[in-house]
């Protein structure tokens, strides 16, 4: 069992900028896909960003050019660097991890941390 923990939300006004990081419990290189979701109040969780086991990135296109996922292996973390943040960043912010095999797929998550942008 892969057990996900998130840290690092907070309040920050319109501009600022936040590090969410994620620890897992197990070796993140035996996680085929490390990922964050948001969800906002009334919406779908939704996609923010993911990256590899080889490293290989994407990005919502909402956030292109104003976050950055990375992966510290030796920590078994990754993180979520946020930028320019704008007031409909505001979400529960979730980690994610997935197994993927010829037969399966496994999704972990993490239990979120909320991240507030006022205007």
């Amino acid at each position: 069992q892969v057990q996900l923990v998130e840290s690092g939300g907070g309040s920050v006004q319109a501009g600022g900028s936040l590090r969410l990081s994620c620890a897992a419990s197990v070796s993140i290189f035996s996680i085929n896909a490390m990922g964050w979701y948001r969800q906002a109040p009334g919406k779908q969780r939704d996609l923010v960003a993911a990256i590899t086991s080889g490293g290989t990135t994407n990005y919502a296109d909402s956030v292109k050019g104003r976050f950055t996922i990375s992966r510290d292996d030796a920590k078994n973390t990754v993180y979520l660097h946020m930028n320019s943040l704008k007031p409909e960043d505001t979400a529960v912010y979730y980690c994610n991890g997935q197994r993927i095999g010829p037969t399966y797929k496994y999704n972990y998550w993490g239990q979120g941390t909320q991240v507030t942008v006022s205007s």
